[in-house]
């Protein structure tokens, strides 16, 4: 059962000066929850365990798949291809941020991997800053949570340089090579999440700037803002996915330009990789001994089990089937015509109150910080962000 602290929540108006206009649902409840989660420190160090283990196996089922030719088997548009075989063959192309979801991990539940978020992650603002700030308004030690993000990725900025463990020979390595952060105008939740990383990589030493998608231009000689500047690194909250079924001409051109070694694009290429539900049929089959992994198929499987396409979000087109076959709960949403994958199905704890969690554990080189969302056995776009402390 998952143990619960009410706190005063930050208002909406004071949610509004910092840029956190996604505050209500289109139901007019807060999204933010006015609780934490009670974690206690052992919990937190399983969460950051199963997270540093998740991303070893991850890495090696990417190179399983590279090495097989298996792309198809994740759904993985064919014009990425390329793009994900260039930005695996060298560590420039650095994995800046991605965050795992688990089930379980509170009151003795083994923790269980659902999904890696690893191309687009969303919630980063939350995790990173409001349950920070939650605490010191509650006038709670802001320290007590395991929630080292700003601190991790700016760290792991730095290894874009010097692409290894110690950070240390950043200053002297770093030649004023910028980085271009974009996301698409008019959505307010992925703009300010871009900013945020675009601060972060700024207090890290970088050289940055902000355009908006729409706004950047792409040739064969690099990738530039609307004033033509040049850029090292493109930082873009767009899903490769994304790029690959609605943009094959994009496509094609940063695939030349990684070619031709005139940018850098973030987060790489391979996270698809990892982004796809498919890889989690191939980490079954590696690692079909891990305390972590759920049995995952392309075809169903014995006893209950849920059914989801290789992409999606915000638990769109997932349904739940229990031991007979029957459905016992689903989401519909606008990913059907992608593969789909059954996983075994795992109940997540839950509260007094029969609310679902999730824990959400980013991961930037290593595990760096967590949160949870709580909803539904679905949790969809509905459900509510809720902060933690350690106890």
């Amino acid at each position: 059962m998952i143990s619960l602290k009410s706190v005063t929540p930050i208002t909406n108006e004071k949610l509004d000066e910092l840029g956190f206009t996604w505050h209500t649902d289109s139901d007019g409840t807060s999204y933010v929850s006015d609780e934490i989660v009670n974690v206690t420190h052992d919990e937190a160090e399983a969460y950051y365990k199963a997270s540093n283990e998740l991303y070893d196996m991850y890495v090696e089922a990417a190179e399983h798949v590279i090495e097989n030719d298996l792309f198809f088997e994740l759904g993985i548009p064919f014009n990425i291809v390329d793009s994900i075989k260039k930005s695996w063959e060298n560590d420039v192309h650095w994995h800046i941020y991605g965050r795992f979801d688990l089930a379980g991990g509170i009151d003795g539940k083994p923790i269980k991997l659902i999904e890696f978020n690893a191309d687009t992650p969303t919630s980063l603002y939350e995790s990173a800053v409001l349950q920070w700030a939650t605490l010191k308004m509650n006038n709670i030690d802001e320290k007590a949570q395991f929630n080292d993000i700003y601190e991790g990725i700016a760290e792991n900025f730095k290894r874009l340089v010097t692409l290894d463990e110690s950070t240390d020979s950043f200053e002297e390595n770093y030649d004023g090579w910028k980085i271009l952060f974009s996301s698409v105008e008019g959505n307010d939740e992925e703009e300010v999440t871009v900013k945020l990383l675009q601060q972060i990589a700024t207090d890290a030493g970088f050289n940055t700037h902000f355009e908006y998608l729409q706004n950047v231009h792409f040739d064969e000689g690099g990738i530039f803002d609307a004033d033509e500047n040049k850029y090292e690194y493109w930082f873009k909250l767009y899903p490769w996915e994304d790029i690959g079924h609605d943009e094959p001409e994009l496509a094609i051109l940063l695939n030349t330009i990684m070619m031709n070694q005139e940018a850098i694009i973030l987060n790489p290429a391979y996270t698809l990789l990892f982004q796809s539900k498919g890889i989690m049929k191939i980490l079954s089959d590696l690692f079909p001994n891990s305390p972590y992994l759920l049995k995952t198929s392309f075809e169903p499987i014995d006893g209950a089990y849920v059914e989801k396409t290789v992409f999606g979000r915000e638990g769109a087109n997932v349904k739940i089937f229990d031991n007979s076959g029957s459905v016992i709960e689903e989401n519909g949403g606008e990913y059907d015509n992608y593969k789909k994958v059954y996983q075994e199905y795992t109940e997540l704890v839950t509260d007094s109150k029969g609310n679902s969690y999730q824990a959400g554990v980013f991961f930037a080189y290593e595990g760096c910080g967590l949160s949870f969302r709580r909803g539904s056995k679905i949790l969809n776009n509905m459900s509510k962000f809720v902060g933690h402390q350690l106890v």
